[in-house]
C-alpha cells in the first residue's frame, strides 16, 4: 500500500475501527489529515464515555481543530470507515473541512438519507475506499450483537 495514498489513510481509519470493535463500540474509525499527515485519529465511544455524540467523527474533529490550534479544516481530508450520520455532518459542516473520504455507504443513518446538501458546498465527497473490509468489520460486529 503506497504511503499517503487514499488507500493508506483509510487502512489507518480501519485499524481506528478494530479498536472500536474490540471495546464492544459500533465498529467505525476515522482519521483527519493535513499535508499528508494524520494530525487526528479516533473512533466511536458512545458507550465507553456514554455520550452518544461520540462519534469517530465528531472526535476527530475536536482533535484535528486542537492539533491545527483553529476550528477550520478547510485543507484537511477525513477518512472514515462509514458514511457520516446527519450529525457528523452538520459538524463537518461547520468544520469548513475540504474532502471527505467514506468506506462504505449507510443507507439507513447516513447523512445521504436524511439531509445530501449538509455538507459544506466546497466539501469533496469520495465514497467506496476499502468499503468490502469496512462492511466486513461492521457485520462481524452486529452477528457478534445478536448472538
Amino acid at each position: 500500500m503506497e504511503l499517503y495514498s487514499d488507500e493508506y489513510f483509510m487502512n489507518e481509519a480501519l485499524k481506528q475501527a478494530q479498536i472500536a470493535f474490540e471495546e464492544g463500540e459500533i465498529p467505525v474509525g476515522a482519521v483527519i489529515v493535513s499535508k499528508n499527515r494524520i494530525i487526528a485519529k479516533a473512533y466511536n465511544q458512545t458507550e465507553r464515555l456514554n455520550d452518544v455524540t461520540a462519534h469517530a467523527e465528531m472526535i476527530a474533529i475536536t482533535s484535528a481543530a486542537n492539533s491545527l490550534g483553529g476550528k477550520y479544516l478547510n485543507d484537511c481530508r477525513l477518512y472514515v470507515t462509514l458514511e457520516p450520520c446527519t450529525m457528523c455532518g452538520g459538524a463537518l459542516f461547520w468544520s469548513q473541512i475540504g474532502e471527505v473520504f467514506f468506506a462504505a455507504a449507510d443507507p439507513k443513518r447516513g447523512f445521504r438519507q436524511s439531509n445530501p446538501n449538509i455538507l459544506h458546498p466546497k466539501t469533496k465527497i469520495h465514497e467506496g475506499i476499502l468499503a468490502a473490509q469496512a462492511e466486513e468489520l461492521i457485520h462481524r460486529f452486529f452477528e457478534k450483537l445478536r448472538k
